[in-house]
């Protein structure tokens, strides 16, 4: 990018930033990816493990899928990359405030150091019971059977993720967050999953630079005011230096 269109999107140093990450900036870390030609929607239907009526008709399999996804994130091999690390540095350093919204249900945002986050399709190393509504730190197997810690009934516990035809967490937060920015960032996203896909359009009505960093150009890629694309791993921590130095 030149730097006279980086100038462009430098927001004022006490401005608010908000980052919306996607599936693409954990991929390099050894995460599938949902809409890749090759990712988990290419080898198993939404319809079967990802909304609440699958749940109900056939638990076992919902939470054999997720069982799965959960024990692969504990891996010894998945760790945060560069990206990654280079958003906790961009907190850390950034004078004034930056907001992660993230997509995704992974905790590879926490473990770089990214502390002001929010998951809004919810976080895999959580459960949810049904019966109290309690949250619970979760990093074991899971099954319809099992008690809640909290209210010991049975038959409640679900992971703790939005399905398809739930509604995203923390809403009316990130929409006060859009509504204040500085600058907009989006990270690793497909661009066709909504209400994500339409941040961009809702800061972009209020005259807010946006930058899409992508490896390939999002559904959504003519509403942003700047792209750079590549790898996450490498363009994600060259925008945050260049923020930072100017």
């Amino acid at each position: 990018m030149r730097s006279s269109a980086l100038e462009e999107l430098r927001p004022d140093a006490g401005s608010l930033i908000v980052v919306l990450t996607g599936a693409g900036i954990s991929k390099e870390s050894g995460l599938d990816t949902f809409r890749d030609a090759d990712g988990i929607w290419s080898k198993v239907r939404i319809e079967d493990v990802a909304t609440y009526e699958a749940f109900v008709r056939d638990p076992r399999r919902v939470h054999a899928f997720y069982n799965e996804r959960r024990r692969g994130l504990l891996g010894a091999n998945i760790r945060p990359n560069a990206a990654h690390l280079a958003l906790a540095r961009l907190e850390r350093e950034w004078p004034g405030e930056v907001l992660v919204v993230t997509q995704n249900i992974d905790d590879l945002h926490e473990r770089a150091g990214t502390t002001k986050l929010i998951h809004m399709h919810g976080e895999l190393l959580k459960a949810e019971c049904e019966h109290c509504r309690s949250i619970l730190v979760w990093r074991e197997d899971m099954s319809r059977d099992m008690r809640c810690d909290v209210c010991g009934r049975a038959a409640g516990l679900r992971p703790h993720v939005v399905w398809f035809g739930e509604m995203p967490l923390e809403m009316d937060r990130i929409g006060e967050a859009l509504d204040r920015c500085g600058l907009f960032v989006s990270i690793g996203t497909s661009g066709n999953v909504y209400p994500a896909a339409g941040f961009v359009s809702e800061t972009r009505a209020r005259g807010t630079p946006s930058v899409e960093l992508n490896l390939e150009p999002s559904e959504g890629a003519s509403s942003f005011s700047h792209a750079i694309r590549g790898r996450a791993s490498e363009i994600v921590p060259a925008f945050v230096d260049d923020l930072l130095k100017r």
